[in-house]
């Protein structure tokens, strides 16, 4: 409708000499733009997704970790919110992109400029139409003091399109940033979940590792009194040293995720504080809301918006180029031979114009550059449609993934229970002669299996539970950001631990494998201390009878 207008006016004849200057200042302040003005691209997306928990709550906009209700991961986000080098690289990109949208935008108003300068010059006595007379002094001196003005109408929107891009790229940057926040906290909280499964992991192959150090050491007083065969010592040997095999990975693992964490929260690599372990997390449910929410909730698919808007506002000024440019210039100053005479009225000098270039010949280089902005806009349409494809598939993938590892966690629940019924009842069998220790050993492994992954499930129904609150994005990343920029010093404080829960997907602690007689009680193991009795890796001396 502008760009009509516009032409409407431009085709009427006659139009008054006296108004031709209001004319053009009219269509330079808020007259035509060349170009399409941007539309918001439809999509089409569904009305529900296809694996959500009717029984969940939308809690996606608040700080979703804070339900863990674990204080040390609230304070470990906080952390990485204030010193991330990605959140500070990504305010700093930010900067940058306000910094060009100034010096686009000021374009737009008359730019001024100040000039002096001081000359003594030697006149050529040929560069004069009739000779000079004898006895003139070829010498003299020039001084000008003088302020400039250049004022470029922006008639077609040339400026103002560009002035449109900086904008959008700016709200890109800004929707950046967002983005990296969303990355950043789903990573720590990721990791700082990893590192308890590592911890539970590490916890029971000590365990594990310390009860059969003390079987061992039964199983040699056996074996000296002549009760056990030196197969049966072997085999309880071997059990031991998988067991304590299984420990230094673990460690190795366990000091690598600290590491990472430590990255993530700015600093040198180094330990990382526990608040609750695995299994006394919370475990809440979330509702995900309606597809086409995630428009408006997910910052990379609004980057990818305005990435859309930046590149069509670069059309219309690469299509404003096939038009006239018209600046209005101008000089007042004073001028002088003599500094003494600079100041008084007679040294006063003004000069004021019109600057009109027009494009006659550009051999396709006006076309090409349109062809260019319009390519680039189709790319940004077409990135913009897959963000949405791609959030939508992360939203499905996490919700369907979070309901079958619940599914698995239960089962693998099942699969630690019974496992435990199975030790007992092989001990119990086998003091009474009736298997073969190959039974026990057996059951020993089963169980240590069966509570090895029952740790790593649960850890996986928390992470995909993270990676389902970074799928939908949401209003927290906004709380967030402010956070990151020190509005906000500190997270609300956490629920202490034994507060209500949603869900505790936590089991007890596992007697893992006692030893096979006497009464020796379970050993207290800590992560990194040594084994009783028996070191890892120390060969148990076998006897023969």
């Amino acid at each position: 409708m502008r760009g009509a207008t516009c032409r409407r006016l431009l085709d009427r004849r006659g139009f008054p000499a006296s108004y031709s200057l209001i004319f053009f200042l009219t269509l330079a302040l808020g007259g035509c733009m060349v170009g399409p003005d941007y539309r918001k691209p439809q999509v089409e997306v569904m009305n529900q997704y296809r694996f959500e928990d009717e029984t969940s709550r939308d809690i996606a906009d608040s700080m979703w970790w804070e339900q863990f209700r674990d204080p040390v991961m609230n304070e470990l986000i906080r952390v990485a919110l204030d010193e991330n080098k990605d959140i500070r690289i990504a305010a700093a990109r930010i900067e940058e992109f306000q910094g060009r949208f100034g010096a686009t935008r000021s374009e737009l108003f008359p730019q001024l400029g100040g000039n002096a300068r001081g000359e003594r010059l030697r006149s050529s006595a040929f560069s004069w139409p009739i000779p000079l007379p004898s006895g003139l002094d070829p010498y003299h001196n020039s001084y000008q003091i003088s302020i400039n003005a250049n004022w470029e109408l922006d008639i077609w929107g040339r400026v103002r399109r560009l002035t449109e891009a900086a904008r959008a790229q700016l709200f890109a940057s800004e929707a950046g940033r967002r983005a990296t926040i969303l990355t950043l906290v789903s990573s720590v909280a990721s990791s700082y979940i990893n590192l308890l499964i590592l911890d539970r992991q590490l916890e029971i192959a000590l365990a594990t590792a310390a009860s059969r150090a003390e079987t061992v050491k039964v199983f040699e007083l056996r074996y000296e009194g002549g009760v056990i065969s030196q197969l049966e010592l072997a085999q309880m040997q071997s059990q031991f040293e998988t067991a304590a095999a299984a420990v230094p990975p673990l460690e190795a693992s366990i000091g690598q995720q600290e590491n990472a964490i430590s990255v993530l929260l700015g600093r040198n690599p180094g330990p990382i504080p526990r608040g609750r372990a695995l299994a006394q997390l919370q475990l809440p449910r979330v509702a995900a809301g309606l597809p086409a929410s995630l428009l408006t909730r997910r910052p990379d698919i609004s980057e990818a918006e305005q990435n859309i808007v930046a590149a069509n506002a670069q059309i219309g000024a690469a299509r404003a180029l096939y038009f006239p440019k018209i600046s209005l210039t101008g000089i007042l100053g004073v001028a002088s031979t003599q500094l003494s005479n600079m100041f008084i009225g007679p040294a006063h000098m003004a000069a004021f114009g019109v600057l009109t270039s027009v494009p006659i010949f550009t051999a396709g280089g006006i076309a090409g550059q349109v062809k260019q902005a319009e390519a680039r806009r189709e790319q940004a349409l077409f990135n913009y449609q897959r963000v949405i494809l791609v959030a939508l598939r992360e939203v499905e993938d996490a919700l369907i993934a979070l309901r079958k590892t619940r599914e698995q966690l239960d089962a693998v629940n099942r699969r630690v229970s019974a496992s435990r019924t199975y030790l007992e009842m092989a001990q119990m069998r086998y003091e009474e002669g009736y298997i073969s220790f190959i039974e026990v050993l057996d059951a020993q492994r089963t169980l240590f299996e069966a509570e090895t992954t029952q740790a790593e499930v649960q850890g996986r129904v928390f992470n995909f539970l993270v990676n389902l609150y970074k799928a939908l994005g949401g209003g927290w990343v906004v709380e967030a950001e402010d956070m990151a920029l020190g509005e906000a010093r500190r997270m609300p404080a956490s629920q202490p631990p034994g507060g209500p829960m949603d869900e505790d997907i936590g089991t007890p602690p596992s007697p893992l494998s006692r030893p096979i007689s006497g009464p020796s009680p379970k050993p207290d193991v800590e992560p990194g201390t040594a084994f009783p009795s028996i070191p890892p890796g120390t060969p148990v001396k076998l006897k023969k009878k």
